[in-house]
This record gives C-alpha cells, structure tokens and sequence, in this order.
C-alpha cells in the first residue's frame, strides 16, 4: 500500500513541476510588457491616430522596461509607416529581433528592414534616372568636341604667327580669336629733325660753324627686320651695323632699341 502512495506522490510533484515549467518567463514577459502603463497609452493613442504622442508614450515605456520587445516593434512600425524615419525604424526593428529572435513574424520584419536600408540609400545618393545620365553624357561629350576643335584653331594660328616671324613676312590669320586683344599702336621711331628750313634768315652769322649730327634711334616693333629698318629709313646694312656695335641684326626683338646712322 505504501508503494501506491509512493507512486501517487511522485505522479503529483511530477506534474506540478510540468505545471511550473509550463508558466514561461516569455510568455509573462509579453503580457507584463503590454499591461505596462506607457505602453497602454501609446497602444491608445495609435487608436487616435495621435502618432507621434504613441511614440513618446512608447519610449517611455522603453525608460520603463529597456527590454521590451513589443515595444521596440510598435517604435518601430510607427517610424515605418507613419512617421516616414528609416534609420529609427531599422534600430527598432533590429532591436525587437534581438530581444525576441523566434518571433513568428521575424522574416517579415526582416524585409522591413531591407525595405529602409533601401530608402536610406536612395535618399543619401540618390540615382539619376538612365535618359537623363544619357543627355548629361551628350552633352559633356559635345562640349568636349567644341573645345578639341578651338584647341586645333589656336594651334593653327600660332603655327601661322610662328611661320611668318621665320619668314619675315606678314602672318595671314587662319583664326580670328573669340574676343581679339585691341591692336597695340605702333613705336613710332624716335627721330630729332629739325624744324628750321634750309636758307631761312634766323638773326645768325650767314656761315655758321658746321654742327655735329644729332643720333637717331628707333624702337623696334614685331615684325621688323633689319632688312626693313635699313630700307624703311634709306640707310645701309653696314652703316646700321655700324652704329650698333656688338648687336646682331639677325636677332632683333621687339622693342630693342637701335641706332640709326644718318642717310
């Protein structure tokens, strides 16, 4: 008889400790996480559709409980779909996965989640759409083009201003450039002559004293040679070279300063 008792007894503590593992601390917690004060009111104001007030009464329930997962799930649902703030929504989700992993809705709150990372993305770089990237590539390509063919335009005026300095001829212009420089004015050469003609009376000895030549010189301009300087003035290579010692007369500059013997 006693063993009957025995085994009664040990069927009941049995059972009462099935009873006790039964009352999971997850399923309390749920339950205790949704009678929370705050947490009620947030649930309230959602039914008012007071958004933003349910995501203060949520956080709060948050300062309350910091391991509620249902409440990180309702902050989360609100930042996605009312209150439109990706990364708050994403850190909620992530949080109600981390604190209730084998939640039954996990794979969907795992797409919400991909679906803000996108939106976050879009909104940090945001992709032009293909005609319009296809008309801005038309575009620097035909802006490229016009500056290749300006570059080949300056190319071949300076090629041409070089060939008429070696040849001492004047250039002729392939290309007139967009905004010209305004022509400098020419150096008109320095020359002292004088004013007195020839003969007339001036108050003076009839046979002054012979008087020194007075030295003449002549600036230089682009272009020039010393051919030109010798043929515009009616003096000799010889004389100009002369009168020049030390300068060589097959390379002057612009604005070298020569002179000039007299004719």
């Amino acid at each position: 008889m006693s063993f009957w008792f025995r085994l009664v007894g040990g069927a009941c503590a049995v059972g009462f400790a099935v009873a006790l593992s039964g009352c999971s601390p997850s399923g309390r917690s749920q339950l205790s996480e949704e009678k929370e004060p705050h947490f009620v009111l947030g649930k309230s104001r959602v039914n008012a559709m007071d958004f933003q007030g349910a995501i203060e009464a949520f956080e709060q329930s948050l300062e309350a409980n910091p391991h509620s997962a249902t409440a990180h799930f309702e902050l989360g649902w609100l930042y996605d779909e009312k209150t439109s703030e990706p990364a708050s929504a994403v850190y909620h989700y992530q949080q109600y996965l981390k604190l209730n992993p084998n939640a039954d809705n996990a794979d969907v709150i795992k797409q919400r989640i991909y679906r803000c990372k996108q939106q976050l993305a879009a909104d940090v770089l945001p992709l032009p759409s293909a005609p319009a990237a296809q008309q801005q590539l038309e575009k620097l390509s035909e802006q490229n083009r016009q500056l290749q063919d300006e570059v080949g335009k300056w190319r071949a005026y300076y090629a041409s201003q070089l060939a008429a300095v070696k040849t001492n001829s004047t250039p002729t212009p392939v290309y007139s450039p967009r905004e010209p420089a305004a022509n400098p004015t020419p150096v008109q050469p320095t020359q002292t002559i004088s004013t007195t003609p020839a003969g007339a009376n001036t108050g003076r000895p009839t046979n002054p004293k012979p008087t020194a030549a007075i030295p003449r010189t002549h600036t230089v301009v682009a272009g020039e040679t010393a051919m030109g300087i010798t043929r515009k003035f009616g003096v000799k290579l010889g004389a100009l070279q002369a009168a020049n010692p030390g300068v060589n007369l097959s390379r002057i500059h612009t604005g070298q300063i020569l002179n000039l013997p007299a004719p």
